[in-house]
């Protein structure tokens, strides 16, 4: 079992004004990228393309990161797709060098992933594979292994909602080679979280167990020696908590489930509403499984109400299966 170090407190949550961090954060996003600019000049006058439409581009990624991790993925999606479309045009119209091309395919790569991973958090998997295998291609024709590991450990994450361990499992450990040469110990910890996560659903709980616990290792082993990329902030305490929690339900302990997974409520970074709102969900069902009914409700209606500055489809539907466990322990009255 993994052996996790405490960590201190986290500040108080600070109210957020949804509507006009959006707006904010939305300007930032699509404005550096140029979306909504003054119309393009005629066509026979291709657009220069240097190393400042490039630094605008990746502030405004940057800035649809941010914005995912308030507000989940449905809010997002349509802005990120924007941006790409951006991107591309600029990509099939603009002049520029050799080395300014690469950048922006590279960029094209990532912001197409990030789409794909917004499609997945608001629930159409089908839309995430498709932006996905996009980025994947693009990480092949570059020879970019860190977009290459990113579009896989997204692909096993969705394996893993889809209860889908084999495939998840052989996605892992595809990263894991290809980032062992260069990754931050922090990368290859989230990396062995998913293994572990799909160990425990093939019934490998043995094998699960020791792959956390190494998970664990290489998190407190990571003292920023190497530089890690920017999708892999939201790793850490809380994380590694609700893997643990999930390694302990595959194996139908439900109440020692409940304790980690209030653990990694603890821990949560205050700044990812949405994950807040599925560590509740994921502690509503164990609760209730566990015959916790009045405990489970009270999660299911912190999450629920978090929902109203989150669009998620991945919170909804936990919410919604939690709230299904609870009605079979504690039917309506």
């Amino acid at each position: 079992m993994a052996v996790l170090a405490p960590i201190p407190e986290l500040r108080e949550r600070t109210p957020v004004d949804r509507r006009n961090l959006l707006a904010a954060a939305g300007v930032v996003a699509l404005g550096a990228a140029g979306v909504g600019a003054a119309p393009a000049a005629p066509a026979y006058a291709a657009p220069q393309v240097g190393t400042d439409t490039v630094t605008d581009l990746r502030t405004g990624l940057a800035s649809l990161y941010g914005l995912d991790d308030r507000f989940g993925g449905a809010t997002v999606g349509p802005l990120a797709a924007a941006h790409l479309s951006r991107i591309r045009r600029l990509i099939e119209t603009g002049s520029y060098p050799g080395t300014i091309g690469r950048q922006l395919r590279l960029i094209s790569g990532e912001t197409a992933e990030h789409v794909g991973w917004l499609a997945f958090d608001a629930g159409d998997h089908v839309r995430a594979r498709s932006y996905w295998t996009q980025a994947r291609d693009t990480a092949v024709a570059l020879r970019d292994d860190s977009l290459a590991v990113l579009v896989l450990a997204s692909m096993s994450l969705l394996e893993l909602r889809e209860e889908q361990p084999r495939p998840a499992l052989d996605h892992a450990r595809r990263a894991t080679t290809l980032a062992a040469p260069w990754a931050p110990p922090s990368l290859l910890s989230i990396l062995a979280t998913r293994e572990a996560r799909a160990l425990a659903m093939l019934g490998d709980s043995a094998s699960a167990r020791s792959t956390l616990a190494n998970a664990a290792r290489l998190y407190e082993r990571d003292r920023g020696s190497r530089p890690a990329p920017s999708w892999t902030a939201f790793h850490g305490p809380a994380e590694l908590a609700s893997a643990q929690a999930e390694l302990f339900t595959a194996a139908g302990h439900h109440r020692a489930a409940v304790s980690w997974l209030r653990r990694s409520l603890e821990r949560q970074e205050t700044a990812y509403a949405r994950n807040e709102a599925l560590q509740r969900a994921g502690l509503a069902g164990a609760l209730a499984r566990s015959g916790e009914a009045d405990e489970a409700a009270h999660h299911i209606e912190q999450g629920e109400a978090l929902l109203t500055e989150v669009s998620s489809g991945r919170a909804r539907e936990g919410l919604a299966a939690a709230r299904r466990e609870l009605d079979r322990v504690r039917p309506t009255r």
